[in-house]
């Protein structure tokens, strides 16, 4: 009850914000559509370059080499990684998008050529959703009045695929990218500061830790639920990863001093 208290006081306020809109607009503001598409994609990208760079970091430092060693090696795999991420990232979505484009083929030549056994599919799905009878004819025969519409629904509930029009690779990977360098710039900042530097990689801990605490409060922009609470959350998941960084490190750099 409570939660729905918030939920509708929260609607509330929405639909007052943003009057002169349509429903439609509304519905993609209230949803969080234009955020929610890329959100996956940021805090992936983020939560990987604070890691990635702090792995760096934490490798350099333990090796005990000089902060001009760990800006070089930091901004240039902070570089690189980002492109990488990105690129990959944009190549993964077209791939996803071709490969929805062809199914999208087969199953409109399935609706062409066979339409009785593509209506005996769309009743037995609706059947296992508890429609029967009468109803189930009707609902079969309107969604089979569209072939757009059928063919969508046919991969979406038998292929889980669903056509996201709005989505866009290039998006994708300029987030995945962009995400990446804001976050991962963050364990360098204290060797790009004089008055920092001196403790560079105590002052590095503390920003990556900062860093964590802040992509997963963002989430709460886009997810809900408590800042804090998603800050912690990815604060210790990114933490153990971080620890997990600067262990093998450590662990190197004394195999490396022993002659291993």
């Amino acid at each position: 009850e409570k939660e729905a208290a918030i939920m509708a006081t929260e609607y509330s306020k929405k639909s007052s914000e943003l009057r002169s809109v349509n429903h439609s607009e509304f519905e993609a503001v209230w949803h969080n559509r234009l955020f929610g598409r890329y959100i996956a994609d940021a805090v992936f990208a983020a939560n990987d370059g604070v890691i990635t760079t702090f792995a760096v970091v934490a490798g350099v430092a333990g090796a005990a080499l000089s902060p001009r060693v760990v800006i070089i090696l930091g901004i240039a795999n902070l570089l690189a990684d980002a492109a990488s991420m990105g690129l990959g990232n944009y190549l993964g979505q077209k791939s996803e998008q071709s490969y929805l484009s062809e199914q999208q083929k087969k199953e409109a030549w399935e609706i062409d050529t066979m339409p009785e056994e593509q209506k005996n599919e769309l009743r037995t799905i609706y059947k296992s959703k508890g429609f029967n009878g009468e109803q189930l004819e009707e609902l079969v025969t309107a969604i089979s009045s569209n072939k757009h519409v059928w063919r969508n629904t046919l991969l979406r509930e038998q292929l889980q695929l669903v056509d996201d029009a709005g989505s866009s690779p290039i998006k994708h990977g300029t987030v995945t990218g962009i995400s990446f360098v804001f976050a991962g710039i963050l364990p360098l900042l204290p060797f790009l500061i004089p008055l920092l530097s001196v403790y560079g990689f105590e002052w590095s801990i503390a920003m990556t830790c900062v860093a964590l605490f802040g992509v997963g409060a963002c989430r709460s922009i886009v997810s809900g639920g408590s800042w804090l609470k998603n800050g912690i959350e990815m604060l210790l998941v990114g933490g153990v990863a971080a620890a997990i960084a600067f262990g093998v490190g450590l662990l190197l750099a004394q195999l490396l001093d022993s002659g291993l």
